[in-house]
């Protein structure tokens, strides 16, 4: 062969090589996946590769209702990802989410990719969002998760969409009977484990790496992230995790046992005059919401099935089985409020400690230490930290604590504390304090995606938390610094309507993140409190969360 031919060939097996992943420097957006060849988008200024509606299972409806998920269907050709796909089926649950998919549908199960990489050799860190909403609502298309000023620190982004309420979690002994593991429910957790599955398989075509994984969520997404550490299944898929606010370890017991969701199945296809399993799948996704929505008094819960969990959360924490990962976990400072505490009576201290005896009856006493009400002030500030610690502090507190005696693995905790500013239009108040999934539009650097009156700090703020999580991601600590946080009192932008727009990434006077130090009992446990005074403190509230720990568990 001559020199000429052998250049050629060369030259052919380059391209062979590249054409897994082609950057826009390349001239092309298209990556080859295992089921087939994607084609996204750039972000407007050139430096974000956008893949949106990948799907990464096939779709759960007719026969595959209320089963695993399975592969999704090759294609030929070049697949346009250039489109959010469907949301899962799920009501108006929740009025602070805003979609931007076609949804709902039950063929939801798709997912999306931001990278900043150049080629598929960046070997680029990769952080798997798990979105929240009771598992009855959300999606990924939301424009507060969206992934693209997040993944401009250095990491692949990737969030996706898992199935819901009576599509995710119906269980019923039919279903155990015909499944090779014998159990039933769970199937929107299951989800998440393919979708982690496709990350290991197809992120390297992205620029990310399959060996350094961080699996992150809010709410429903962070009780996510902690089953997901119990489950053997998901072994080996990612290495890193964090929570934000809450996890399957709380005062009352959230996880069902098989037999007990299998009776709730039971009597919900009873209550719709459902014969038969194939009675059940022949229902139309949208006429099966609506007997769902109608019922009301149908929780499907998520349950212990013998094969996503074979024990409860906490359980196999103890047992020292869970993923022995690094964790980052926290919440917010009010992550709900005293109304819950209180109901229908007033909100005083005479009802407070009446509260208090009929609760606790010889330990009231010990509890109104912790949660004191000398004044009817005193009695609503003690309401909302006890609504919020039995909401979601304790079970985030209880996780991070079992992490730590049996985890063998670096542990940090934070407390977000920034109170958001509040709308004044009418109808459209936000509520009070650094409230339950405030902190989401900080993590991902997109404030502007809801029309609120920001402060500068608050983008200070939004670069602080971003580069923590990504340090994290990185590393597994947030102090290793990839790229440094706006902290400068400089002024910045006034905020822009797209969800993309990140006055902080262009400011100037950056400094080095303020020292993040583990949560241990060696340093007292440490706790970040994120706020525009970003600074770590021992946990001043320990003796609540050892109190509620000493409670027995309730249904």
């Amino acid at each position: 062969m001559n020199l000429r031919n052998l250049r050629f060939r060369n030259t052919l097996l380059a391209l062979a090589l590249s054409a897994a992943f082609v950057s826009p420097s390349f001239g092309s957006d298209q990556v080859r996946t295992t089921a087939g060849i994607v084609e996204g988008r750039a972000s407007t200024d050139g430096k974000i590769l956008i893949f949106e509606g990948i799907p990464y299972a096939a779709p759960p409806d007719g026969d595959l209702r209320w089963k695993a998920p399975q592969p999704p269907a090759n294609w030929p050709g070049v697949r346009k990802a250039t489109e959010f796909g469907a949301r899962c089926m799920q009501g108006p649950i929740y009025g602070d989410m805003n979609f931007r998919d076609n949804g709902p549908s039950e063929d939801c199960l798709y997912l999306n990719v931001w990278t900043p990489a150049k080629s598929a050799a960046a070997h680029l860190p990769v952080m798997v969002w798990i979105h929240g909403g009771g598992f009855v609502a959300g999606s990924s298309s939301e424009p507060r998760q969206d992934g693209q000023n997040l993944a401009k620190k250095g990491v692949v982004v990737v969030s996706f969409n898992y199935r819901l309420d009576i599509f995710g979690f119906f269980a019923d002994s039919a279903l155990a009977k015909e499944s090779a593991h014998h159990a039933a429910g769970n199937y929107g957790l299951l989800d998440q484990v393919a979708a982690l599955q496709w990350v290991k398989d197809n992120i390297a075509a992205f620029g990310g790496d399959p060996q350094n994984v961080t699996i992150f969520g809010e709410s429903a997404g962070s009780f996510s992230v902690s089953a997901l550490m119990a489950t053997p299944l998901s072994r080996g898929l990612f290495h890193r995790a964090i929570g934000e606010s809450g996890a399957f370890f709380g005062t009352s017991l959230p996880l069902a046992t098989l037999a007990d969701a299998e009776q709730i199945g039971a009597k919900f296809a009873k209550s719709i005059g459902a014969k038969s399993l194939a009675d059940l799948r022949a229902i139309p996704a949208e006429k099966l919401l609506g007997e769902y929505l109608a019922a009301g008094k149908f929780a499907f819960p998520q349950d212990f099935d013998g094969y996503f969990l074979p024990d409860d959360v906490r359980s196999i924490f103890a047992a020292g089985k869970q993923a022995r990962v690094p964790l980052l976990a926290g919440w917010n400072h009010d992550e709900d409020n005293f109304s819950a505490v209180f109901g229908k009576q007033a909100p005083t201290a005479k009802n407070f400690i009446a509260f208090a005896r009929s609760t606790f009856g010889d330990r009231a006493h010990e509890f109104l230490k912790l949660y004191p009400a000398n004044s009817d002030e005193e009695a609503i500030q003690s309401a909302n930290d006890l609504a919020g610690d039995d909401f979601i502090a304790y079970s985030t507190w209880k996780w991070l604590e079992m992490q730590l005696l049996t985890g063998h693995s670096s542990v940090y905790r934070y407390e977000f504390d920034d109170a958001p500013p509040r709308s004044t239009g009418a109808g459209l108040e936000t509520p009070v304090g650094a409230y339950h999934s405030a902190e989401i539009e900080f993590v991902f650097e997109t404030l502007p995606s809801k029309n609120l009156p920001w402060r500068p700090g608050d983008f200070q703020l939004s670069d602080l938390i971003s580069s923590y999580w990504t340090n994290f991601a990185k590393t597994g600590d947030p102090n290793n610094s990839g790229l440094p946080a706006a902290l400068s009192t400089e002024a910045r932008p006034p905020a822009e309507t797209s969800a993309n727009a990140n006055p902080s990434s262009e400011a100037s006077g950056k400094a080095a993140l303020p020292h993040w130090p583990a949560h241990n009992a060696n340093d007292g446990y440490q706790v970040m409190h994120l706020s525009f005074d970003p600074h770590a403190a021992p946990d001043a509230h320990r003796s609540r969360y050892l109190f509620l720990d000493s409670l027995p568990p309730s249904r």
